[in-house]
């Protein structure tokens, strides 16, 4: 009994299973006849829209702005030396470091003691050279009154001689007479040439008196001077800065003690490219005197001041490009010579241009602007300025029309987008909708009718969305890949 047990229970079990293996077969087969009868399924090909940025092109007159880096420094600037050396002494409370001092102010003194001596000497020499010619003058005095006294006694002796020859002529007189007579007369006037010849002498001392005293004069002013020197004084009104010096050290000629700078004539020099420097120029090919502004950041604010182009460089210099230009501040509050400020210096307006953001043009200067069934065409234009994240650019036929803000690889002529204006919401996008045959339309209701797994509000929101006569295309995609897995 129990192996007939047994042996029953064995074939109900493989009776079981070989019932289960031709369940199994037939499903197997039904799926792949199911899977082989089945109609290929084509994806709808739907065509992609971008949403993109758009501007208005809107013609204006622009003043564009030239962006550069200088350094503000101080129009007045002098360098105090010492004139002569010697030991400091004297020196002004103010003359340190940020020191305000005013025009002819006594800054320091050089030690003036050789400097007084050589002047007192200059005095006394000077004092001698004048004494010297009042004495030529007294001397050319008693020259000529000789002179005159042996003009006169020359006279007496020529008389005397001409009355020896008469007399001698008449028989009166002697030969002897008349000899001693002319003997006379021509001792006289070789006296009276004698004469002469010492007020000759006696004026040209007292032309070297007068020049020695002039020479004198010179020697005193120089010493003068050289007193003068020894005292150092402001040329303006200023502030001190590299003061290197103490009271008492001693100083060489023309040694800098420090820098006086005028802190209200400030002016800022910058570099330019040419051709910004170009633009800069008027007809004539002068600088124009274009209105800057100077700013200068600083931690939780900025410091700015207007000024206006003054003049420009001489030269490039070596090593250097562009053109070095300085501009004259006005009201530079806060600035202080040395300050590496940002320079903005406007242009000359440009009239019917068009701004747009630098993300619009391409490198063919080309933009895209919206057309007809809100599709892309590609629009030339021309390149006029840029400013920081914009551009300024001119083209016949691009005023009034919609310019895509932002490019992308994405984007070219004839692409289909949607327009995002600014200040204005963007308009929720229509589903595509898609017209299903009654074959398809069957096909997808018994999917979704046969999904177990699927929740019933679901089922039904689906099943009420296939019985319209458009079916979104999302819906239709979604479906059909489910169908297909």
């Amino acid at each position: 009994m129990r192996f007939l047990r047994q042996s029953l229970t064995g074939l109900f079990l493989l009776a079981v299973t070989l019932g289960l293996l031709v369940y199994a077969g037939s499903l197997v087969r039904d799926a792949v006849q199911a899977r082989l009868s089945d109609e290929p399924r084509i994806p709808q090909a739907t065509e992609r829209v971008f949403a993109v940025n758009v501007v208005a092109a809107t013609e204006t007159t622009e003043t564009p702005v030239i962006t550069a880096f200088g350094e503000v420094q101080s129009a007045r600037t002098l360098e105090i030396r010492a004139a002569t050396g010697g030991a400091l002494m004297d020196m002004a409370p103010g003359f340190q470091e940020g020191g305000q001092v005013k025009a002819g102010q006594l800054l320091a003194r050089v030690d003036p003691e050789d400097a007084q001596a050589v002047l007192d000497r200059a005095k006394s020499t000077l004092l001698d050279a004048e004494a010297e010619a009042r004495e030529a003058a007294r001397a050319l005095d008693l020259a000529r009154d000789e002179l005159a006294a042996a003009e006169e006694q020359a006279d007496l002796r020529e008389r005397a001689f001409r009355r020896q020859q008469d007399l001698s002529e008449r028989g009166v007189g002697t030969a002897a007479s008349v000899e001693t007579a002319e003997l006379a007369a021509s001792s006289a006037r070789q006296s009276v040439l004698s004469s002469r010849r010492a007020v000759t002498q006696a004026e040209a001392r007292v032309d070297q008196a007068a020049t020695a005293i002039a020479r004198q004069n010179i020697a005193l002013a120089e010493a003068e001077r050289d007193l003068r020197d020894t005292e150092i004084r402001a040329g303006f009104d200023g502030t001190l800065m590299d003061v290197g010096v103490v009271e008492g050290r001693l100083v060489s000629t023309n040694e800098k003690l420090a820098v006086l700078i005028d802190p209200n004539a400030l002016e800022v020099a910058f570099r330019v490219s040419t051709q910004e420097y170009t633009r800069l120029l008027d007809q004539s090919g002068s600088l124009l005197r274009a209105a800057v502004t100077v700013t200068l950041d600083v931690f939780g604010g900025a410091l700015s001041a207007p000024g206006q182009v003054a003049r420009e460089g001489a030269a490039v210099g070596a090593g250097q490009t562009g053109r070095l230009l300085f501009a004259a501040l006005d009201g530079a509050v806060g600035f202080k010579p040395g300050d590496f400020v940002t320079v903005s210096i406007a242009e000359p307006p440009l009239e019917r241009v068009i701004r747009l953001p630098a993300a619009a043009i391409d490198a063919r200067q080309q933009v895209l602007v919206i057309g007809a069934d809100d599709r892309l065409e590609a629009l030339p234009v021309t390149l006029m300025r840029r400013q920081g994240d914009d551009i300024l650019v001119r083209a016949a036929d691009l005023a009034g029309r919609e310019v895509v803000a932002e490019r992308t690889p994405l984007l070219g002529a004839g692409i289909k987008v949607r327009a995002l204006r600014p200040g204005r919401a963007a308009a929720p996008a229509q589903p595509e909708m898609v017209e299903l045959d009654d074959e398809r339309r069957a096909r997808l209701i018994a999917f979704v009718e046969g999904n177990t797994r699927m929740p019933e509000e679901v089922k039904q929101r689906l099943l009420s969305q296939l019985e319209q006569p458009s079916v979104p295309a999302d819906t239709i995609q979604r479906l059909e890949s489910r169908m297909g897995s």
